[in-house]
């Protein structure tokens, strides 16, 4: 690849980490708390993140955002914890900035730039899930970015199931078994009211066997429709309880999984923590190079 320095923007729910980056070294960040007075607060605070970093040979700008993403329309179709809604977000942030500007949803960005420096490193097929407050995940599909929707953390896994989370009125979603927050809600259950996820991983607990059974059925959706190689599971939860989670998620994808490929699928740990969404909306600036 061609050395080329952009900038990448992590929109979050309570902060904005933007950084400049070069063959997916982070060389300086800022940090700021996210605006959510309005939706015009939101962009200019957002701008004002890019211009307090130095734009010295800097080509392009890529933020990843918390949203559903239409692509044949370029308008961020909405978000959950932030005002963003309903608006060509490229616009938006081309009338304050002038560079090219790029944009993904913030779990596919993570994933990208988990396939391009991370887990999923010489993989064509590759997908990631992050198992923190809800569940995120992206798709590398042919050695590309797979451009969706992409939220995987609302694929049904159990057919009129438990209730999902914050502003989702659907049931039965992989997010409402397998996040860390169903994760404390199940610890609640079986521990005590003041217990949270981190007590089933100190304790070992048996419920985590369960959550890794569904997990591996999300999992083993995934393999049938994409036909991944290989899954690299992140987020705190994720991270946290990865070996716990592991040995039943292997047992269900194998079940799942049509022929050999759940023998084969190969299941990691993701690599890049929390600059994954930071690295990967700078390989989403690179692409409107």
């Amino acid at each position: 690849m061609n050395t080329e320095r952009v900038i990448g923007v992590d929109l979050g729910g309570t902060k904005i980490l933007a950084g400049v980056i070069e063959d997916g070294r982070v060389l300086q960040t800022v940090e700021h708390p996210t605006p959510t007075t309005s939706q015009d607060a939101l962009f200019d605070g957002l701008a004002a993140a890019v211009l307090e970093l130095p734009l010295d040979g800097v080509e392009a700008v890529g933020f990843g955002i918390p949203s559903r993403f239409d692509y044949r329309t370029g308008f961020a179709l909405g978000a959950v914890n932030i005002p963003l809604r309903e608006v060509d977000f490229v616009a938006e942030m081309s009338k304050r900035l002038d560079l090219p500007i790029g944009v993904e949803n913030d779990a596919s960005c993570a994933a990208y730039a988990e396939h391009v420096h991370g887990a999923g490193q010489g993989t064509s097929y590759f997908g990631t899930l992050t198992l923190g407050t809800g569940v995120g995940g992206g798709i590398i599909f042919a050695g590309k970015l797979f451009h969706a929707w992409t939220e995987l953390g609302h694929m049904v896994i159990v057919a009129d199931g438990v209730p999902c989370q914050g502003a989702c009125a659907g049931r039965g979603h992989l997010e409402a078994y397998c996040s860390g927050t169903a994760a404390t809600r199940v610890a609640q259950e079986a521990i005590g009211p003041d217990a949270t996820a981190r007590d089933l991983i100190e304790q070992h607990h048996p419920a985590l066997e369960t959550i890794g059974h569904y997990l591996g059925i999300g999992i083993g959706s995934l393999v049938n429709i994409f036909g991944l190689e290989r899954m690299a599971i992140g987020g705190g939860f994720g991270i946290a309880a990865f070996e716990q989670l592991l040995p039943a998620a292997r047992r269900a994808v194998l079940r799942e999984v049509l022929g050999d490929g759940g023998r084969d699928l190969q299941i990691e740990r993701a690599q890049l923590g929390e600059a994954a969404g930071l690295i990967g909306a700078g390989l989403v600036a690179r692409e409107v190079l």
